[in-house]
């Protein structure tokens, strides 16, 4: 009894030290097992801007929230700068946007990494844009909070010079 009981002590604390590099080998295997299955729960997928995306309203065009009903350019979605036409969702009374109008909005935050030139990466805790005419001018006069100097390839320079911080 003593014996076999020590074993599992041996066994039990090897695992834990270890992270299951002891002599059995289903050992290892079901601590890489659990290793993975734990990276994948603590890992959130990010994806693409896509249709039905609710976005953030980073400007004071007097919208909260909108929900992508297109992205404009590419088959899987938005991403940093892109162009996207969007319904409002949540509004705030007295604004120049009402809810359940359409407009078109620029993506300036985007949760899905972007790659950068120099090699480092770019993203965002949340998704946000700010909301523009037909002729790409934005309805607010300010935007809230960073926004990432890649509108400037994309020809959004208006946005950047309203903007608060730039990333």
């Amino acid at each position: 009894m003593a014996a076999s009981s020590s074993s599992w002590l041996v066994r039990a604390v090897g695992r834990s030290l270890i992270s299951g590099l002891c002599n059995n080998a289903d050992g290892l295997r079901r601590s890489t097992h659990e290793m993975m299955c734990n990276h994948l729960l603590f890992q959130q997928q990010r994806t693409f801007i896509q249709m039905r995306t609710s976005l953030k309203v980073v400007d004071n065009s007097g919208a909260k929230r909108v929900a992508c009903i297109q992205a404009l350019k590419g088959k899987k979605g938005a991403r940093l700068g892109d162009t996207i036409v969007c319904s409002v969702k949540e509004a705030q009374p007295g604004g120049k946007v009402k809810k359940g109008e359409v407009h078109y909005g620029v993506v300036v935050r985007a949760a899905m990494p972007r790659g950068r030139c120099d090699g480092s990466e770019v993203k965002f805790d949340d998704n946000a844009v700010v909301l523009i005419n037909k002729h790409g001018e934005p309805i607010g006069t300010r935007v809230f909070g960073p926004v990432p100097h890649e509108l400037r390839k994309k020809k959004h320079v208006k946005i950047l010079s309203l903007a608060e911080h730039i990333a």
